[in-house]
């Protein structure tokens, strides 16, 4: 990290003292932000603060306070004219803290040196409290994933207990859900033009509260009125019928409201916003962001911030609906892309980095192939309620041309200083595989294959089947894994052409709803056909409001109200994961012990033929990812996983992965939080 030749007041304000040398005596808006102050895009509280002062407003960053003894840190700025702001992170802060196993994390990636003891969990609902305890009559608005991912009531994995919208816990006045920047505009405007918070309800991609008393007139015809939160307490049908309007309405053009009752009040979903044009996302890119943690973190290291800080995000949204994941829940489903003039003069801005060596981690995006690509008839897409552009099948009317990626990639590639750009995000490979009725489409997706795996790969290129087994997959919304083998045969063939010996790397996840011990047995047959030895592992973590996480609270899919099978208890979840690692010796006997329960002994022989020597590897190391896939979007290194984690940029957006050797590996102390101790039945 280096500031040095960054003034202080090229960042925004964190202290008093750095509103005094901008020569502030009194700030509009107060952000308090869960995450150490990076002033760069991929981080969502710098992204809100830099479109705020763009915009004329005077903002300042409080990162990380102090949320013990007197509250200082809350009070050090003051009360600002407007209102405050609470983003509570680039992750939930569950996720961020915890594994898929409720344990602590071994590092906060986006807290100085990776300290834990840098904020509370649900920073949301913690830092809300205390600012209407000392401020009561300031007006709260709360926005980040936390917020928008909690806007009605969800389950709670870490708690094991449904909850309500986020906005009845934390006593705030407003959520901004998704991107934020155009709402939180919105709502300065309002409230300098004198009106009150708690009469603004007119704002798109905002949540409220109000009393049912004083609602009953305001009901339209078209709002979807959804089961109650009481209701949904006991009744998990319910819960799960809820969300299939939830995420349709989180993916349509042309949305409904949505309301439901908790307690004696309604939670109001505004409709989003119609998705941002290329100029209004190349503003929220060009604003003079420094790159660079804040100088307070002077010989501190953010990891989260190591990971992007030679990336490029070149699009937000993303239409796959892969049902595990919060993405389009936050930024949609609709892509907004960045103009080609805008990534360029941003990567000429990183080839200006001290300590940038020529290569560019990322060119990528939720998901890296989904530049540029649209409904070609839009009025079809008015009418559209899919939660995925592309499953089961790619949409006819989707414009799948690759050619305008394919000249970015040049022109970044043609940059004096840049040796080598790699595609770190995640690449859908049935894209690529499609078969469209325009030859000159196909003929851009053969050549895009073609430079993506000779140009930007750094010798291992890992995307995410997820599954082997086509039942598993449909309730994951993912490509049968057919396809899978059409892109390993080009893999290979573009390899041998080219002269080069790439691996492909897959990822694949454990226990998802829908997913029996006989379909990870399957899974690791398959595998060892393939030879391989699988590297990128995880077991599913439900995060709140994705259509899986209430498929495995709830029991049912909440489309067909259809029953789902789902792994719960860490017995039943340790029996799937085990055969991810069949090569491993010492998980011969358990997996064949489980093979025999569940009365497939014919999977025993194909896992481990008799007279087949115990060439077992011993020094394999495996990299279990606790991440939740979607969870956040930060773009990986050149040298991390290919495969979707995103949320972020906003976004978040990806993650590193934690290694362990094996399920039996050495166990992390458990964890101190108390709603562990006790487990609700």
């Amino acid at each position: 990290m280096d500031s040095s030749h960054y003034q202080l007041t090229d960042f925004l304000p964190t202290t008093k003292k750095e509103c005094m040398l901008r020569g502030w005596d009194e700030l509009d808006v107060i952000l308090f932000s869960g995450d150490a102050y990076i002033d760069h895009p991929s981080f969502g509280v710098a992204v809100i603060g830099r479109s705020l002062e763009a915009a004329g407003y005077r903002v300042a960053i409080v990162p990380q306070p102090d949320w013990h003894g007197d509250y200082r840190d809350f009070k050090k700025l003051g009360r600002p004219r407007l209102f405050f702001g609470i983003s509570p992170g680039c992750m939930d802060s569950m996720v961020n803290k915890y594994t898929a196993n409720r344990r602590l994390r071994a590092v906060d990636e986006y807290s100085p040196d990776g300290r834990h003891d840098c904020r509370p969990e649900y920073p949301t609902i913690v830092y809300s409290r205390i600012l209407k305890q000392l401020y009561p009559d300031v007006p709260v608005v709360l926005g980040g994933i936390e917020a928008s991912m909690r806007r009605l009531t969800h389950y709670d994995y870490w708690q094991d207990r449904l909850r309500p919208s986020i906005l009845c816990d934390s006593k705030a006045d407003l959520i901004l859900y998704g991107s934020g920047a155009k709402s939180i505009l919105q709502l300065c405007q309002d409230i300098d033009a004198g009106r009150r918070i708690a009469d603004i309800h007119d704002i798109p991609q905002t949540v409220y509260l109000t009393p049912i008393a004083q609602f009953a007139n305001e009901i339209k015809a078209d709002d979807i009125v959804l089961h109650a939160h009481e209701t949904c307490l006991h009744d998990k049908r319910a819960e799960a019928e809820n969300y299939r309007h939830i995420e349709e309405e989180s993916n349509k053009i042309h949305a409904q409201r949505l309301l439901q009752q908790v307690g004696k009040q309604y939670v109001v979903v505004n409709p989003p916003y119609p998705t941002m044009t290329t100029d209004e996302v190349d503003a929220l890119f060009d604003l003079p962001y420094t790159r660079l943690p804040h100088p307070k973190y002077k010989n501190k290291r953010l990891q989260a911030y190591d990971m992007i800080k030679f990336s490029i995000n070149m699009h937000q949204g993303c239409f796959g609906g892969c049902a595990f994941c919060t993405i389009s829940a936050h930024q949609g489903k609709f892509v907004a892309c960045r103009s080609q003039r805008s990534i360029v003069e941003e990567a000429r801005k990183v080839t200006q980095m001290p300590d940038f060596k020529g290569y560019i981690s990322d060119l990528g995006g939720p998901s890296a192939n989904m530049y540029g690509m649209r409904g070609r008839n839009l009025k079809a897409c008015e009418h559209c309620k899919r939660p995925s552009c592309i499953h089961p099948e790619i949409c006819p009317n989707l414009n799948v041309d690759h050619s305008q990626l394919l000249e970015i990639y040049r022109a970044v590639d043609a940059l004096p200083g840049v040796k080598k750009s790699f595609i770190g995000s995640g690449v859908r490979y049935d894209l690529l595989l499609h078969k469209s009725k325009d030859e000159t489409l196909n003929a851009a997706a053969k050549q895009y294959t073609r430079e993506l795996i000779v140009n930007h790969v750094s010798g291992r290129l890992k995307i995410a089947p997820e599954h082997t087994q086509d039942e598993v997959l449909q309730l994951m919304r993912k490509p049968s894994f057919s396809q899978f083998y059409a892109f390993k045969e080009i893999f290979d063939q573009v390899n041998k052409e080219a002269g080069l010996k790439q691996q492909l790397i897959p990822y694949f996840i454990s226990s998802h709803p829908g997913c029996r011990e006989e379909d990870m047995a399957e899974l690791a047959v398959i595998t060892k056909k393939l030879n391989f030895q699988l590297e990128q592992v995880q077991d599913f973590t439900p995060t709140p409001m994705t259509i899986s996480t209430e498929a495995w609270y709830t029991g049912y899919n909440p489309y067909t109200l259809e029953p789902v099978f789902s792994a719960k208890t860490p017995q039943e979840k340790l029996a799937q994961r085990q055969f991810f690692f069949w090569y491993k010796a010492e998980e011969r006997k358990g997996i064949a012990r489980e093979l025999r329960r569940i009365h497939r002994e014919d999977l025993i022989a194909a896992l481990f033929p008799k007279g087949q020597s115990a060439s077992f590897s011993k020094s394999h190391t495996a990299h279990y990812d606790d991440r939740p896939i979607g969870s956040t979007y930060t773009p990986p290194t050149h040298e991390a996983p290919i495969a979707k984690r995103h949320e972020g940029s906003q976004n978040t957006h990806q993650k590193a992965t934690a290694t362990q050797g094996s399920p039996k590996a050495k166990a992390k102390p458990k964890s101190f939080n108390p709603n562990f101790r006790r487990r609700r039945k």
